[in-house]
């Protein structure tokens, strides 16, 4: 273990050196100051030339609350997936850490690990970790939602009546390299592909699934995307704060579900 100090970007040019000597190294910083602050070297050192090394950030989006935008990662994926050979991973629950880790240990290209709080409801059954994973039924919209954020929004999905209700899926690895059929199928029916995200749109998972569907072939009619508006009331506050001014939270959600037609798109 090395202690880099307040040296971000001396940080990642050590690791990429540990690791064009055989090693697997680790950095871990909170989020900003794991992609943005040492970007440069990330790129350079890092991605240019494809070394194994895991940059984990803690506090993805606005986890780290009133400490402001210095210290939020808002566009964290959307710039480190533009680097050469670069993937990322965005568990959804605490039991999803495990499996990743073990698998990032042998993860032989450059990765971003994206932690956040855990928020699932405790009667929730978790499915084993999958990039792609189904977690609620319903005849509503095909919602995708990214990280754990979707643990907020569980219990009051779970409360809908079964035929407004979202079909929702969780999505955990980046980039986008294939769909699952389930997926594909429930677009096919519900022609409603919603997605949430606490990520500025650009470079985000919503704009990559929809050219993903569109290159395809498979474009749904209709596309929602709530994303991260950044400071709406210009105002800092926790989390939860700027989850409701960008309409994040399961009370905007629920609201605009409520409002949606119930035939065709």
């Amino acid at each position: 273990f090395i202690n880099a100090g307040v040296a971000e970007q001396n940080m990642v040019s050590t690791a990429a050196g540990l690791a064009r000597g055989g090693f697997r190294p680790w950095t871990y910083s909170i989020a900003p100051f794991m992609y943005a602050r040492p970007f440069e070297q990330i790129r350079n050192d890092v991605c240019l030339n494809r070394l194994p090394v895991r940059l984990v950030g803690n506090g993805g989006g606005y986890g780290y609350g009133v400490m402001g935008a210095t210290h939020h990662a808002l566009e964290d994926y959307g710039s480190l997936l533009a680097l050469e050979d670069m993937h990322a991973f965005i568990p959804a629950f605490g039991r999803d850490v495990a499996p990743v880790v073990k698998r990032l240990h042998e993860f032989s290209h450059p990765s971003y690990l994206r932690l956040g709080l855990s928020e699932e409801p405790r009667d929730f059954k978790v499915p084993e970790y999958g990039a792609w994973r189904q977690l609620l039924t319903g005849g509503g919209p095909t919602l995708v939602a990214v990280g754990p954020l979707i643990g907020t929004l569980l219990g009051p999905l779970a409360s809908m009546p079964p035929e407004r209700r979202p079909s929702v899926w969780v999505l955990a690895e980046l980039p986008i390299q294939r769909l699952p059929d389930e997926l594909l199928q429930s677009l096919k029916e519900s022609q409603h592909l919603f997605v949430i995200e606490e990520h500025v749109a650009h470079g985000s998972v919503g704009h990559a699934l929809a050219a993903h569907l569109l290159l395809a072939g498979r474009a749904p009619k209709r596309f929602t995307h709530r994303h991260a508006m950044r400071y709406p009331s210009g105002r800092y506050g926790s989390q939860a704060f700027h989850r409701r001014e960008c309409g994040l939270d399961a009370e905007s959600l629920l609201a605009q579900l409520a409002h949606l037609p119930t035939e065709g798109p």
